[in-house]
């Protein structure tokens, strides 16, 4: 299970809900990227991407805790998990994994904004969802924000309003040093 909560259920999104989100928001949104995209291969990507949460558990974005060792866990789980395939599959799966990670092509780029875009949806939608844990503020919000817009600058525009509609409906905390000045 992943932290994010599901906007038309009353539980939080598993991996593999994660995952198809994302496999069908490159597919939809693929013209809203800065650069040409190879989609089957992205599509890919987003399908495996979180594969490796199955040894190494899900880590909230928001919680400084979990996030601590996040990609030793990944890479233990990603040598424990892929190694399980035959070695040309394995190969191919480790590979489109570690682009995703290194997140140096035009397809990583905007594989990993759709994962930046869709949780932010889902808090949107649910009216805050884990832009109310107590480690997110505006500014670890945009943290994640800046990620779309490294690919998109369209689908950044979208998130921009996706933020500052949260903070106008206080579903975003305003950073520390801002609530008391």
């Amino acid at each position: 299970m992943r932290a994010s909560p599901l906007a038309a259920a009353d539980r939080r999104e598993n991996d593999a809900e994660h995952s198809w989100h994302l496999a069908l928001m490159v597919m939809l949104l693929a013209e809203y990227a800065d650069e040409p995209i190879d989609v089957g291969r992205a599509m890919r990507m987003v399908v495996i991407h979180d594969l490796v949460e199955i040894y190494a558990g899900d880590s909230p974005v928001f919680d400084p805790a979990a996030v601590v060792g996040q990609q030793e866990r990944e890479e233990a789980a990603a040598d424990r998990l892929f190694t399980l395939l035959p070695a040309g599959q394995a190969a191919e799966i480790r590979a489109l994994w570690d682009e995703f990670e290194a997140g140096r092509t035009p397809e990583a780029r905007f594989c990993k904004a759709m994962d930046r875009l869709q949780p932010m949806l889902l808090n949107w939608l649910n009216q805050g969802g884990t832009w109310q844990m107590p480690g997110a503020t505006e500014s670890t919000v945009r943290a994640r924000e800046a990620g779309v817009v490294a690919a998109s600058t369209t689908l950044g525009e979208v998130t921009n309003a996706l933020v500052e509609h949260g903070l106008r409906n206080g579903w975003i905390r305003p950073d520390p040093a801002e609530e008391t000045g």
